[in-house]
């Protein structure tokens, strides 16, 4: 009877539960028909801003209360003059991140941050790209290569910062950089195209499982994860793959045309300090060194695009954690009930 009992508690948590479900789907269709226009902001940071709060702020708590007191009147009027006449021919700095994905899904956020860049930007500003990113899928880093490619057409300066890696896709960002920083140990390169995939069809004979597959052309479909695959679409899929390796090539000479590509296309990476000897970048610092080299003489600002979340992302994870625990008490109860 008391598993019974529990049977009933738990289909009542779960008509309660699906009933929420319900009300939640009506809320969030009703929001994203109001809100369907926001899908995002655009976020802005003065870092040259913040970097001379912490300089001020260090350097007095190492002064005396005199000095102190001086220090901080001097720092009041400064920024009292600045805001009252600000400087409105000081050159810009614009700081992007991007930590890219396998299907750098951030470029999405990307192309906003750049076209806002560059409603706005001269060509005596400069943009900085702090990048990160292992590769991933060709078509989306292709992508996101040519919303960078879109700043150097504008004749705007871009420099990439490397604080950890950029490799394969990710250095095909990178090379489009009129200079290209890597911390020394950062990894770079990895100029080259794979593509794996498994093969059950042994296993599906084995346990006499057919698997038809249709096409209409030739090489509609190469090979297969579960039909039985041939030397022809083997060799035709290396072809591709030889197709696209050849264009990634094209693409970094096009960009750094001093590089010897085929002795760094060899699908290797190289730390920063082996990197610059091969050309592959064209100075060892951090982004942070640089930056602070330049927040003194031009505004550096940061501009990240947010996308905006739908509510359903937002409260699905709470659903979904509501079912897990309801169904996880409905078994350890029973569980417990059994083992009596």
């Amino acid at each position: 009877m008391d598993f019974l009992y529990h049977i009933g508690t738990f289909l009542i948590e779960a008509i309660i539960i699906v009933a929420a479900i319900g009300a939640i789907a009506l809320i969030v269709m009703a929001a994203g028909m109001k809100n369907r226009h926001k899908s995002g902001g655009l976020n802005i940071d003065d870092l040259s801003e913040q970097y001379s709060q912490m300089s001020d702020q260090l350097s007095e708590t190492m002064m005396g209360k005199s000095e102190r007191k001086a220090h901080h009147k001097a720092v009041k009027a400064e920024h009292k003059k600045n805001k009252k006449h600000p400087k409105q021919d000081q050159h810009k700095l614009f700081v992007v991140d991007f930590k890219g994905s396998i299907d750098a899904k951030e470029v999405r956020s990307l192309r906003e941050e750049v076209s806002a860049i560059l409603s706005v930007a001269k060509t005596t500003d400069e943009v900085l790209i702090r990048l990160e990113s292992g590769g991933g899928m060709v078509h989306g880093y292709g992508l996101a290569a040519s919303q960078l490619a879109r700043i150097r057409s504008a004749g705007i300066p871009l420099t990439i910062a490397v604080d950890k890696v950029a490799a394969s896709g990710g250095y095909m960002m990178a090379c489009i950089g009129n200079k290209i920083l890597a911390a020394p140990f950062a990894i770079v390169g990895s100029i080259g195209v794979v593509a794996q995939l498994p093969n059950f069809n042994k296993l599906l004979k084995k346990n006499d499982i057919d698997y038809e597959q249709i096409t209409a052309g030739k090489y509609k479909r190469t090979l297969t994860m579960f039909g039985e695959n041939t030397d022809d679409g083997r060799e035709k899929f290396k072809e591709e793959l030889e197709q696209t390796h050849q264009l990634f090539k094209g693409f970094v000479h096009q960009y750094r045309p001093e590089l010897d590509v085929e002795t760094v296309a060899t699908g290797e990476h190289w730390f920063g300090k082996q990197a610059i000897e091969k050309g592959l970048i064209d100075e060892i610092t951090t982004s942070d060194d640089y930056l602070m080299r330049h927040y003194k003489e031009r505004q550096v600002v940061k501009v990240h695009y947010q996308i905006k979340k739908k509510i359903s992302d937002r409260l699905g994870k709470s659903v979904a954690m509501g079912v897990e625990n309801a169904v996880g008490r409905f078994i350890n109860q029973g569980k417990w009930d059994w083992m009596r």
